[in-house]
């Protein structure tokens, strides 16, 4: 598929829903693209193509998880899940950031998994603002690990977040 046949198919299979989570907010909901077997295939060759020659692909809590795992998959790779805080048992290493309106952690754990001069590439399904990508970023570089790349389903470009992860190449399968 050429880059244009899978942005209007990430874009068909979208649903937006107006006023959510607040007034004036027009949420994209992937659930539709994820449940389509043909979309969910397309969209996972697309992102693989990102991640080829990594160690690791890295999926952001929670639907990342879904897409990072599917890749790791196409890949014959495992899949690193990068968890909300306080959902793994210690030790872990985490990563605390800020949001709009508060902070996040994030983590892994810290042992039972070698990071160390791995090639992770971060797997998500949605690229706002940056912050959680940018900390997840922060979070494997810490634990010795290289980041080559991310890759997203979606980009919302009005709120910057590809600026947030420079240098980072960052590929998104759609930007609105």
């Amino acid at each position: 598929m050429t880059d244009q046949d899978i942005s209007m198919l990430v874009a068909s299979l979208m649903r937006e829903v107006p006023d959510f989570p607040e007034p004036g907010i027009q949420f994209k909901d992937l659930t539709p693209l994820l449940a389509d077997a043909h979309g969910l295939a397309k969209v996972t060759d697309a992102l693989a193509e990102t991640a080829e020659g990594a160690d690791l692909v890295a999926g952001i809590d929670a639907r990342g998880f879904l897409l990072g795992a599917a890749v790791a998959l196409r890949l014959g790779i495992g899949v690193l899940a990068v968890r909300k805080g306080g959902k793994l048992p210690p030790p872990v290493h985490s990563e605390t950031y800020q949001l709009e309106y508060g902070s996040a952690t994030l983590e892994l754990p810290a042992d039972g998994i070698e990071l160390d001069g791995r090639r992770i590439v971060i797997i998500d399904d949605v690229l706002a603002t940056g912050g959680t990508m940018a900390a997840t970023e922060k979070l494997l570089r810490r634990c010795g690990a290289m980041v080559p790349a991310a890759a997203v389903v979606l980009e919302l470009s009005a709120l910057s977040g590809r600026e947030v992860l420079e240098p980072l190449p960052v590929t998104s399968l759609l930007m609105i």
